[in-house]
């Protein structure tokens, strides 16, 4: 039996896997980091280091930021550059024990080690601004929003240089939402203008630092944006909802890039879920995206379910399928 990094490696190389890649199994996800703040718990409240307040309300599954006039960050994008300072990151060896113990666990030979990065770049202009105003600022001041962009990625390499030198992770697990259920936020050409550059710079720069793999989380509906994915260097798309039409993605770009998704958490990850719902939906894709290029999984990002049991449930469900396919 194939390990779990083994098993990960043969299925997105179009390799020989012996089962389906399950959900998360193959990488050891590593959150808590100097430079993240994010409520993960109903009533609770945050203010991250760049000056952006999240809350978490009671009866919802996530925090987001507050952007009432009290709370924006930044209110006029003309004033980027006086306004947004990047924070100074904690490099005390006790801020970055509990990271560098997980990390020193892991067999690596099993699991990739995996530096998480939260928000990405185009989350962090709308969670400073606002969704309405950083839309609007991408036609009406394009060269702030480009400085804004810039400093934005300066820092995140900043921050990812700190990362490698404290844990040395072999993946990186990279979340930034680029869509809604049936379209991208932007167009591919206005994407390609503001967001690429960055991406191509951010992700070489882990790559070149010994990151075998790099996961970006978007989930939503990118199917257009799949050619930069590739250009960037995205070595899966987790998140990829069954609006994209997974297996025809698979057809054309399977030898370039793999998709981790296709069970649509709305779907499946809510009060009254029942195993059977899970079932369905698991053996729906697992057949329709096959063997190879494809790794079954809730499209929210990270490794757990907002209602208790599914995640896990799932987990069964894919088992299941691999002992009738493979």
């Amino acid at each position: 039996m194939l390990t779990a990094k083994q098993n990960l490696l043969e299925t997105i190389r179009g390799g020989n896997p012996d089962r389906f890649v399950n959900q998360y199994e193959f990488l050891e996800l590593i959150v808590f980091m100097p430079g993240f703040k994010y409520p993960l718990q109903p009533g609770v409240t945050v203010k991250d280091d760049w000056g952006i307040t999240f809350t978490f309300p009671e009866g919802q599954i996530g925090g987001f930021p507050l952007h009432d006039d009290e709370h924006k960050v930044l209110k006029d994008i003309s004033q980027w550059e006086d306004v947004v300072k990047p924070p100074v990151l904690d490099t005390s060896d006790e801020a970055w024990a509990p990271a560098m113990e997980i990390a020193n666990s892991v067999n690596r030979d099993d699991k990739f080690v995996t530096a998480c990065q939260m928000p990405g770049v185009f989350e962090m202009t709308h969670h400073m601004m606002g969704m309405e105003d950083a839309l609007m600022a991408l036609y009406e001041e394009p060269d702030c929003m480009h400085g804004l962009i810039e400093r934005v990625t300066d820092f995140e390499l900043k921050r990812a240089a700190m990362i490698v030198d404290r844990i040395q992770p072999n993946a990186l697990f990279h979340h930034d939402d680029w869509g809604g259920q049936i379209s991208t936020f932007i167009s591919p050409n206005m994407f390609k203008e503001f967001f690429l550059a960055s991406y191509k710079k951010i992700y070489k720069f882990w790559k070149d630092n010994g990151v075998e793999l790099i996961i970006h989380h978007s989930d939503s509906y990118a199917a257009t944006l799949v050619p930069f994915m590739i250009e960037m260097g995205i070595d899966i798309w987790q998140g990829a909802m069954t609006t994209n039409n997974i297996p025809r993605l698979i057809e054309k770009y399977g030898s370039q890039i793999s998709f981790m998704g296709g069970i649509d958490s709305g779907e499946v990850d809510f009060p009254k879920w029942t195993p059977e719902i899970c079932a369905e939906h698991v053996e729906r894709i697992c057949r329709s995206c096959g063997k190879h290029y494809f790794i079954p999984n809730l499209t929210q990002g990270l490794n757990f379910s907002s209602f208790p049991g599914v995640y896990e449930e799932v987990s069964v469900q894919i088992d299941k399928m691999s002992k009738k396919m493979f």
